[in-house]
Protein backbone atom coordinates (compact mmCIF):
# COMPACT_ATOMS: atom_id res chain seq x y z
CA UNK A 1 0.00 0.00 0.00
CA UNK A 2 1.60 3.25 -1.41
CA UNK A 3 0.06 7.00 -1.34
CA UNK A 4 0.99 10.26 -2.24
CA UNK A 5 -0.24 11.45 1.34
CA UNK A 6 -1.31 9.60 4.33
CA UNK A 7 -3.50 11.95 6.83
CA UNK A 8 -3.51 10.85 10.58
CA UNK A 9 -7.01 11.90 11.59
CA UNK A 10 -10.52 12.14 10.68
CA UNK A 11 -11.38 15.88 12.39
CA UNK A 12 -11.50 19.20 10.85
CA UNK A 13 -7.86 19.65 10.41
CA UNK A 14 -7.26 16.12 8.54
CA UNK A 15 -10.12 16.77 6.43
CA UNK A 16 -9.47 19.92 5.17
CA UNK A 17 -6.34 18.99 4.04
CA UNK A 18 -7.81 16.07 2.28
CA UNK A 19 -10.19 18.48 0.32
CA UNK A 20 -7.27 20.68 -0.64
CA UNK A 21 -5.70 18.10 -1.73
CA UNK A 22 -6.12 16.80 -5.89
CA UNK A 23 -8.09 14.21 -6.65
CA UNK A 24 -5.29 13.10 -8.77
CA UNK A 25 -3.04 12.33 -5.72
CA UNK A 26 -3.37 8.79 -3.97
CA UNK A 27 -4.88 10.20 -0.48
CA UNK A 28 -5.46 8.07 2.77
CA UNK A 29 -7.22 9.24 6.14
CA UNK A 30 -7.44 7.14 8.84
CA UNK A 31 -9.87 7.44 11.26
CA UNK A 32 -9.27 6.20 14.79
CA UNK A 33 -12.68 5.66 15.57
CA UNK A 34 -16.33 6.05 14.07
CA UNK A 35 -15.75 9.45 12.32
CA UNK A 36 -18.12 11.37 14.35
CA UNK A 37 -15.81 10.89 17.19
CA UNK A 38 -13.27 13.54 17.42
CA UNK A 39 -13.03 16.86 19.09
CA UNK A 40 -14.70 18.72 16.03
CA UNK A 41 -17.42 17.16 16.07
CA UNK A 42 -18.10 18.67 19.46
CA UNK A 43 -16.87 22.31 18.70
CA UNK A 44 -19.69 24.68 19.65
CA UNK A 45 -19.04 28.24 20.13
CA UNK A 46 -17.74 28.70 16.02
CA UNK A 47 -14.82 29.98 14.22
CA UNK A 48 -13.31 33.05 15.26
CA UNK A 49 -11.92 35.14 12.22
CA UNK A 50 -10.67 38.66 11.33
CA UNK A 51 -13.83 39.95 9.66
CA UNK A 52 -11.99 42.05 6.78
CA UNK A 53 -8.06 43.11 6.90
CA UNK A 54 -9.46 46.48 9.17
CA UNK A 55 -9.51 43.94 11.73
CA UNK A 56 -6.56 42.00 11.13
CA UNK A 57 -4.42 44.11 13.65
CA UNK A 58 -7.56 43.88 16.42
CA UNK A 59 -8.21 40.13 16.04
CA UNK A 60 -4.11 39.37 16.24
CA UNK A 61 -3.72 41.79 19.09
CA UNK A 62 -6.48 39.94 20.95
CA UNK A 63 -4.92 36.85 20.18
CA UNK A 64 -1.57 37.84 21.64
CA UNK A 65 -3.12 39.57 24.15
CA UNK A 66 -4.63 35.81 25.13
CA UNK A 67 -1.50 33.95 24.70
CA UNK A 68 -0.04 35.78 27.60
CA UNK A 69 3.24 37.26 25.80
CA UNK A 70 3.88 33.67 24.46
CA UNK A 71 2.76 33.17 20.76
CA UNK A 72 4.67 33.20 18.03
CA UNK A 73 3.67 37.04 16.16
CA UNK A 74 4.70 35.13 12.90
CA UNK A 75 2.07 32.09 13.81
CA UNK A 76 -0.42 34.61 14.94
CA UNK A 77 -0.14 37.05 11.80
CA UNK A 78 -0.64 33.86 9.00
CA UNK A 79 -3.33 33.16 11.00
CA UNK A 80 -5.13 36.29 10.60
CA UNK A 81 -4.48 37.19 7.09
CA UNK A 82 -5.49 33.83 5.89
CA UNK A 83 -8.56 33.46 7.72
CA UNK A 84 -10.94 35.54 5.70
CA UNK A 85 -9.59 33.37 2.83
CA UNK A 86 -9.85 30.03 4.49
CA UNK A 87 -13.64 31.18 5.72
CA UNK A 88 -14.63 32.28 2.56
CA UNK A 89 -13.30 28.93 0.57
CA UNK A 90 -15.68 26.63 2.95
CA UNK A 91 -18.45 29.06 1.56
CA UNK A 92 -17.66 28.77 -1.93
CA UNK A 93 -17.19 24.92 -1.75
CA UNK A 94 -21.20 25.56 -0.40
CA UNK A 95 -20.93 25.26 3.38
CA UNK A 96 -23.82 27.81 5.13
CA UNK A 97 -22.78 29.74 8.26
CA UNK A 98 -25.85 30.75 10.43
CA UNK A 99 -26.87 33.99 8.25
CA UNK A 100 -29.73 36.24 9.16
CA UNK A 101 -33.66 36.67 6.54
CA UNK A 102 -30.77 38.83 4.24
CA UNK A 103 -28.43 36.34 3.77
CA UNK A 104 -25.74 38.43 6.35
CA UNK A 105 -23.44 36.50 8.20
CA UNK A 106 -24.50 36.21 11.74
CA UNK A 107 -21.26 37.19 14.13
CA UNK A 108 -21.14 36.80 17.66
CA UNK A 109 -18.23 37.81 20.28
CA UNK A 110 -16.92 35.77 22.85
CA UNK A 111 -14.08 36.30 26.22
CA UNK A 112 -11.35 38.30 25.12
CA UNK A 113 -12.61 39.08 21.75
CA UNK A 114 -12.98 42.72 21.68
CA UNK A 115 -15.43 42.69 18.69
CA UNK A 116 -18.03 40.39 17.21
CA UNK A 117 -15.61 38.26 15.02
CA UNK A 118 -17.15 34.66 15.19
CA UNK A 119 -19.33 32.90 12.91
CA UNK A 120 -21.12 30.04 13.73
CA UNK A 121 -23.44 27.43 12.62
CA UNK A 122 -26.65 25.41 13.52
CA UNK A 123 -26.33 27.64 16.13
CA UNK A 124 -24.55 25.68 19.10
CA UNK A 125 -23.10 22.83 15.91
CA UNK A 126 -20.32 24.68 14.72
CA UNK A 127 -18.20 21.79 14.12
CA UNK A 128 -20.49 19.30 14.21
CA UNK A 129 -21.74 20.97 10.62
CA UNK A 130 -18.64 21.69 9.26
CA UNK A 131 -17.11 18.27 10.18
CA UNK A 132 -19.92 16.75 8.34
CA UNK A 133 -19.41 18.82 5.33
CA UNK A 134 -15.75 18.37 4.69
CA UNK A 135 -16.85 14.17 5.60
CA UNK A 136 -19.43 14.51 2.55
CA UNK A 137 -16.98 16.38 -0.05
CA UNK A 138 -13.73 14.72 1.11
CA UNK A 139 -12.80 13.05 -2.67
CA UNK A 140 -10.28 10.45 -0.80
CA UNK A 141 -10.13 6.79 0.67
CA UNK A 142 -10.75 6.72 3.99
CA UNK A 143 -9.99 4.22 6.95
CA UNK A 144 -12.02 4.00 9.79
CA UNK A 145 -11.84 2.13 13.24
CA UNK A 146 -8.09 1.84 12.56
CA UNK A 147 -5.28 3.35 14.56
CA UNK A 148 -1.92 4.31 13.91
CA UNK A 149 0.88 2.73 16.49
CA UNK A 150 4.40 3.25 14.56
CA UNK A 151 5.66 6.13 12.50
CA UNK A 152 7.93 4.50 9.70
CA UNK A 153 10.97 6.83 10.17
CA UNK A 154 14.65 6.02 9.45
CA UNK A 155 17.71 8.29 8.58
CA UNK A 156 15.72 11.37 9.59
CA UNK A 157 12.44 10.65 6.87
CA UNK A 158 9.46 9.32 7.21
CA UNK A 159 8.10 6.72 5.42
CA UNK A 160 4.33 5.57 6.42
CA UNK A 161 2.86 4.10 9.00
CA UNK A 162 2.06 1.12 11.14
CA UNK A 163 -1.69 0.80 12.00
CA UNK A 164 -3.78 -1.77 14.01
CA UNK A 165 -6.65 -2.90 11.71
CA UNK A 166 -9.21 -5.16 13.30
CA UNK A 167 -6.31 -6.60 15.62
CA UNK A 168 -3.94 -7.30 12.36
CA UNK A 169 -1.09 -4.92 12.07
CA UNK A 170 0.50 -4.04 8.42
CA UNK A 171 2.34 -1.31 6.91
CA UNK A 172 0.96 1.70 4.72
CA UNK A 173 3.43 3.40 3.16
CA UNK A 174 3.29 7.22 2.25
CA UNK A 175 5.67 9.85 0.27
CA UNK A 176 4.26 12.55 3.20
CA UNK A 177 2.68 11.75 6.35
CA UNK A 178 0.06 14.55 8.02
CA UNK A 179 -0.58 13.65 12.07
CA UNK A 180 -3.98 15.52 12.77
CA UNK A 181 -5.12 13.08 15.94
CA UNK A 182 -5.93 15.69 18.01
CA UNK A 183 -5.67 16.57 21.80
CA UNK A 184 -4.64 14.84 24.93
CA UNK A 185 -8.30 14.93 26.64
CA UNK A 186 -8.86 11.40 27.95
CA UNK A 187 -5.67 12.02 29.97
CA UNK A 188 -7.74 13.69 32.47
CA UNK A 189 -10.78 12.50 34.75
CA UNK A 190 -12.82 15.93 33.66
CA UNK A 191 -12.48 16.54 29.96
CA UNK A 192 -14.86 17.98 27.03
CA UNK A 193 -13.05 15.74 24.20
CA UNK A 194 -13.95 12.95 22.37
CA UNK A 195 -13.64 9.73 24.61
CA UNK A 196 -10.61 8.49 21.79
CA UNK A 197 -8.83 11.45 21.92
CA UNK A 198 -6.23 9.86 24.39
CA UNK A 199 -2.20 11.19 23.44
CA UNK A 200 -1.66 8.21 21.31
CA UNK A 201 0.34 10.18 18.42
CA UNK A 202 2.03 12.40 21.17
CA UNK A 203 3.55 9.17 23.06
CA UNK A 204 4.22 8.16 19.52
CA UNK A 205 6.26 11.26 18.64
CA UNK A 206 8.32 10.96 22.18
CA UNK A 207 9.41 7.24 21.31
CA UNK A 208 10.58 8.56 17.97
CA UNK A 209 12.50 11.28 19.27
CA UNK A 210 10.09 13.85 18.18
CA UNK A 211 10.01 17.33 19.75
CA UNK A 212 7.06 18.27 22.20
CA UNK A 213 6.70 21.73 22.94
CA UNK A 214 4.77 24.00 25.68
CA UNK A 215 3.18 20.10 26.93
CA UNK A 216 2.58 22.19 30.72
CA UNK A 217 0.47 24.55 28.64
CA UNK A 218 -3.46 22.82 28.99
CA UNK A 219 -6.42 24.72 28.66
CA UNK A 220 -9.43 24.20 30.88
CA UNK A 221 -12.75 25.08 29.98
CA UNK A 222 -14.73 26.99 32.74
CA UNK A 223 -18.25 26.51 32.57
CA UNK A 224 -18.79 22.68 31.74
CA UNK A 225 -21.37 20.39 33.55
CA UNK A 226 -19.65 17.67 35.12
CA UNK A 227 -22.29 16.09 37.23
CA UNK A 228 -22.35 13.12 35.08
CA UNK A 229 -21.04 9.42 35.05
CA UNK A 230 -19.61 9.77 31.39
CA UNK A 231 -15.89 10.55 31.10
CA UNK A 232 -16.25 13.06 28.56
CA UNK A 233 -18.42 15.53 30.30
CA UNK A 234 -20.88 18.66 28.52
CA UNK A 235 -19.60 21.84 27.18
CA UNK A 236 -21.35 25.34 27.70
CA UNK A 237 -20.07 26.69 25.00
CA UNK A 238 -17.75 30.55 25.51
CA UNK A 239 -20.71 32.09 23.08
CA UNK A 240 -23.36 31.75 26.03
CA UNK A 241 -21.11 34.37 28.60
CA UNK A 242 -20.35 36.37 25.23
CA UNK A 243 -24.10 36.82 24.84
CA UNK A 244 -24.59 37.75 28.19
CA UNK A 245 -24.98 34.74 30.27
CA UNK A 246 -23.85 35.13 33.90
CA UNK A 247 -21.61 33.20 36.45
CA UNK A 248 -22.56 33.52 40.31
CA UNK A 249 -22.55 31.54 43.39
CA UNK A 250 -24.95 30.06 45.84
CA UNK A 251 -26.66 33.29 46.32
CA UNK A 252 -26.87 34.66 43.12
CA UNK A 253 -22.86 36.65 43.62
CA UNK A 254 -20.97 37.04 40.13
CA UNK A 255 -17.55 36.80 41.88
CA UNK A 256 -16.01 36.86 39.25
CA UNK A 257 -15.63 40.83 39.03
CA UNK A 258 -13.48 40.24 42.47
CA UNK A 259 -10.91 38.72 39.90
CA UNK A 260 -11.05 40.62 36.80
CA UNK A 261 -12.77 44.08 35.66
CA UNK A 262 -14.19 42.13 32.65
CA UNK A 263 -15.86 39.11 34.86
CA UNK A 264 -17.56 36.40 32.77
CA UNK A 265 -15.66 37.93 29.77
CA UNK A 266 -12.27 37.53 30.65
CA UNK A 267 -10.29 35.04 28.95
CA UNK A 268 -10.46 31.53 29.94
CA UNK A 269 -7.90 30.98 32.22
CA UNK A 270 -8.43 33.90 34.32
CA UNK A 271 -12.32 32.34 34.48
CA UNK A 272 -11.19 28.88 35.29
CA UNK A 273 -8.45 29.85 37.75
CA UNK A 274 -10.88 32.65 39.43
CA UNK A 275 -13.96 29.57 39.54
CA UNK A 276 -11.19 27.11 41.26
CA UNK A 277 -10.03 29.72 43.80
CA UNK A 278 -13.61 30.88 44.86
CA UNK A 279 -14.82 27.42 45.29
CA UNK A 280 -11.27 26.54 47.44
CA UNK A 281 -12.02 29.76 49.56
CA UNK A 282 -15.48 29.73 50.29
CA UNK A 283 -16.81 26.33 49.56
CA UNK A 284 -19.88 27.42 46.91
CA UNK A 285 -21.36 25.57 44.38
CA UNK A 286 -20.89 27.55 41.11
CA UNK A 287 -23.96 28.10 38.35
CA UNK A 288 -24.26 29.56 34.79
CA UNK A 289 -27.53 31.63 34.70
CA UNK A 290 -29.17 31.99 31.04
CA UNK A 291 -32.02 33.93 31.84
CA UNK A 292 -30.88 36.72 30.11
CA UNK A 293 -32.08 34.98 27.20
CA UNK A 294 -35.72 35.11 25.43
CA UNK A 295 -36.78 31.25 25.60
CA UNK A 296 -37.29 31.21 21.53
CA UNK A 297 -34.05 32.85 20.98
CA UNK A 298 -32.50 30.37 23.31
CA UNK A 299 -33.81 27.41 21.62
CA UNK A 300 -32.97 28.51 18.00
CA UNK A 301 -29.59 30.03 19.07
CA UNK A 302 -28.50 26.83 21.17
CA UNK A 303 -30.73 24.45 20.41
CA UNK A 304 -28.37 20.93 21.16
CA UNK A 305 -27.53 23.06 24.66
CA UNK A 306 -31.18 23.31 25.39
CA UNK A 307 -31.99 19.69 24.25
CA UNK A 308 -29.10 18.42 26.36
CA UNK A 309 -29.73 20.44 29.39
CA UNK A 310 -33.46 19.87 29.50
CA UNK A 311 -32.80 16.05 28.67
CA UNK A 312 -31.07 16.19 32.05
CA UNK A 313 -33.67 17.68 34.02
CA UNK A 314 -32.93 21.53 33.46
CA UNK A 315 -35.55 23.84 32.53
CA UNK A 316 -33.32 25.86 30.71
CA UNK A 317 -32.45 29.11 29.94
CA UNK A 318 -34.85 30.13 33.48
CA UNK A 319 -33.16 27.52 35.28
CA UNK A 320 -29.35 28.14 36.00
CA UNK A 321 -27.16 25.06 35.71
CA UNK A 322 -24.36 24.15 38.36
CA UNK A 323 -20.59 24.15 36.22
CA UNK A 324 -17.30 23.36 37.12
CA UNK A 325 -13.70 24.16 34.65
CA UNK A 326 -13.24 20.84 32.98
CA UNK A 327 -9.79 19.92 30.97
CA UNK A 328 -10.63 21.66 27.38
CA UNK A 329 -7.64 22.12 24.60
CA UNK A 330 -3.97 21.12 24.35
CA UNK A 331 -1.97 24.29 23.20
CA UNK A 332 1.49 22.62 23.36
CA UNK A 333 1.69 19.70 20.99
CA UNK A 334 4.18 18.62 18.35
CA UNK A 335 6.92 21.15 17.69
CA UNK A 336 6.01 22.52 13.97
CA UNK A 337 7.17 25.35 11.46
CA UNK A 338 4.66 27.42 9.82
CA UNK A 339 4.56 25.46 6.89
CA UNK A 340 3.15 21.87 9.12
CA UNK A 341 6.69 20.55 8.78
CA UNK A 342 8.05 18.51 11.66
CA UNK A 343 11.35 20.29 12.04
CA UNK A 344 13.39 17.03 13.08
CA UNK A 345 11.56 14.27 9.87
CA UNK A 346 11.60 14.96 6.37
CA UNK A 347 8.32 14.28 5.05
CA UNK A 348 6.14 14.51 8.49
CA UNK A 349 4.07 16.85 9.23
CA UNK A 350 1.66 18.03 12.14
CA UNK A 351 -1.58 20.08 12.07
CA UNK A 352 -4.66 21.22 14.39
CA UNK A 353 -4.76 20.53 18.13
CA UNK A 354 -1.77 17.69 17.53
CA UNK A 355 0.39 20.28 16.65
CA UNK A 356 1.81 23.39 18.34
CA UNK A 357 2.22 26.42 15.80
CA UNK A 358 2.97 28.24 19.21
CA UNK A 359 0.10 30.52 17.59
CA UNK A 360 -1.82 30.23 20.98
CA UNK A 361 1.13 31.11 23.54
CA UNK A 362 0.26 30.59 26.70
CA UNK A 363 -3.55 30.63 26.38
CA UNK A 364 -5.92 29.97 23.53
CA UNK A 365 -8.37 32.56 22.52
CA UNK A 366 -11.61 31.54 21.76
CA UNK A 367 -12.57 30.02 18.79
CA UNK A 368 -9.29 30.19 17.35
CA UNK A 369 -8.82 26.27 17.43
CA UNK A 370 -10.91 25.67 14.27
CA UNK A 371 -9.73 28.49 12.42
CA UNK A 372 -6.21 26.89 13.17
CA UNK A 373 -7.21 23.59 11.64
CA UNK A 374 -8.29 25.25 8.60
CA UNK A 375 -5.46 27.64 7.86
CA UNK A 376 -2.61 25.33 8.80
CA UNK A 377 -3.83 22.79 7.21
CA UNK A 378 -3.62 25.00 3.79
CA UNK A 379 0.03 25.28 5.04
CA UNK A 380 1.19 21.92 4.87
CA UNK A 381 -1.04 21.00 2.14
CA UNK A 382 0.66 23.81 0.43
CA UNK A 383 4.00 22.87 1.50
CA UNK A 384 3.15 19.18 -0.01
CA UNK A 385 2.06 20.18 -3.05
CA UNK A 386 5.83 21.98 -3.50
CA UNK A 387 7.50 19.27 -2.82
CA UNK A 388 7.22 16.20 -4.99
CA UNK A 389 10.24 14.85 -5.02
CA UNK A 390 9.98 10.83 -5.03
CA UNK A 391 11.73 8.43 -2.99
CA UNK A 392 12.59 4.88 -3.23
CA UNK A 393 10.66 2.26 -1.41
CA UNK A 394 12.43 0.75 1.95
CA UNK A 395 10.53 -2.14 3.76
CA UNK A 396 9.92 -1.82 7.23
CA UNK A 397 8.98 -4.90 9.76
CA UNK A 398 5.87 -4.38 11.24
CA UNK A 399 6.17 -4.02 15.18
CA UNK A 400 5.57 -6.92 16.98
CA UNK A 401 4.68 -5.46 20.21
CA UNK A 402 1.26 -6.02 22.58
CA UNK A 403 -0.58 -3.36 22.05
CA UNK A 404 -2.57 -3.82 25.27
CA UNK A 405 -2.71 -5.95 28.53
CA UNK A 406 -5.23 -7.56 30.64
CA UNK A 407 -5.13 -4.77 33.64
CA UNK A 408 -4.36 -1.67 31.71
CA UNK A 409 -7.73 -0.35 31.71
CA UNK A 410 -7.51 0.04 35.43
CA UNK A 411 -4.05 2.01 34.86
CA UNK A 412 -5.47 4.12 32.85
CA UNK A 413 -8.11 5.11 34.42
CA UNK A 414 -5.59 5.51 37.46
CA UNK A 415 -3.96 8.32 35.52
CA UNK A 416 -6.43 10.00 34.23
CA UNK A 417 -7.18 10.58 38.54
CA UNK A 418 -3.62 11.61 39.10
CA UNK A 419 -3.41 13.82 36.22
CA UNK A 420 -7.06 15.49 37.44
CA UNK A 421 -5.60 15.72 40.94
CA UNK A 422 -1.88 17.20 40.43
CA UNK A 423 -1.86 18.23 37.13
CA UNK A 424 -4.69 20.41 36.35
CA UNK A 425 -5.90 24.00 37.20
CA UNK A 426 -3.40 24.90 39.94
CA UNK A 427 0.04 23.07 39.99
CA UNK A 428 2.63 22.85 43.04
CA UNK A 429 5.95 21.41 42.73
CA UNK A 430 4.56 18.45 45.06
CA UNK A 431 1.82 17.81 43.36
CA UNK A 432 3.68 17.38 40.17
CA UNK A 433 6.48 15.61 41.52
CA UNK A 434 3.60 13.17 42.82
CA UNK A 435 2.22 12.70 39.71
CA UNK A 436 6.08 12.06 38.14
CA UNK A 437 6.67 9.40 40.35
CA UNK A 438 3.69 7.36 39.92
CA UNK A 439 3.80 7.87 36.66
CA UNK A 440 7.54 6.60 36.62
CA UNK A 441 6.07 3.77 38.52
CA UNK A 442 3.40 2.56 35.54
CA UNK A 443 5.80 3.08 32.86
CA UNK A 444 8.17 0.28 34.63
CA UNK A 445 5.20 -2.02 34.83
CA UNK A 446 4.38 -4.43 32.08
CA UNK A 447 2.04 -2.65 29.61
CA UNK A 448 0.74 -2.37 26.72
CA UNK A 449 2.19 -0.17 23.68
CA UNK A 450 -1.35 1.93 23.28
CA UNK A 451 -0.99 2.76 27.59
CA UNK A 452 2.57 3.57 27.22
CA UNK A 453 1.70 5.98 24.87
CA UNK A 454 -0.34 7.93 27.35
CA UNK A 455 1.87 8.02 29.97
CA UNK A 456 5.12 9.07 28.14
CA UNK A 457 2.27 12.10 26.95
CA UNK A 458 1.71 12.50 30.62
CA UNK A 459 4.79 12.22 32.10
CA UNK A 460 6.13 15.04 29.45
CA UNK A 461 3.26 17.47 30.53
CA UNK A 462 4.41 17.38 34.03
CA UNK A 463 8.08 17.69 33.48
CA UNK A 464 7.38 20.80 31.40
CA UNK A 465 5.22 21.83 33.91
CA UNK A 466 7.96 20.86 36.60
CA UNK A 467 10.41 22.95 34.32
CA UNK A 468 7.95 26.19 34.21
CA UNK A 469 8.34 27.77 37.73
CA UNK A 470 6.54 30.64 36.59
CA UNK A 471 3.05 31.17 36.34
CA UNK A 472 1.48 32.36 32.89
CA UNK A 473 -1.22 31.93 31.03
CA UNK A 474 -3.03 28.62 31.98
CA UNK A 475 -0.09 27.32 33.72
CA UNK A 476 -0.49 28.20 37.44
CA UNK A 477 1.68 27.23 39.92
CA UNK A 478 0.65 28.33 43.87
CA UNK A 479 4.36 27.79 45.09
Amino acid sequence: MKYDVVIIGAGIAGLYAATLLPRSKKVLVINKRETFKCNSFYAQGGIALAVDKDDIPSHTKDTLDAGDGLCSEEAVNVLSKNSREVIDDIIERGFEFDSDENGNLLYTREAAHSRKRILHAGGDATGRYVHHFLLKNNPHAQLSDTRVVDLLIKDGECYGVTVLDHRKSYNIYADNVIIASGGVGSLYEYHTNAPCISADMQGLCIMKGIELERMEMMQFHPTVYVNSTNAQKLLLTEALRGEGATIEDEKGRRFLFDYDERGELASRDIVSRSIYDYVKKTGSKVYLNMSNFDYHYFTQRFPNIYKNLQDLGYDVPEKRVPISPAFHYAIGGIKTQINGRVPSVKNLYAIGEAASTQVHGANRLASNSLLENLVFAKQAVINILNNTAKRENIEFDVTDEVMSRKDDKEKKNLLRRIMWENVSIVRTKKGLSEALGQINVLLNENIGRLLQFRLLTAKKIVESALAREKSIGVHTRTD
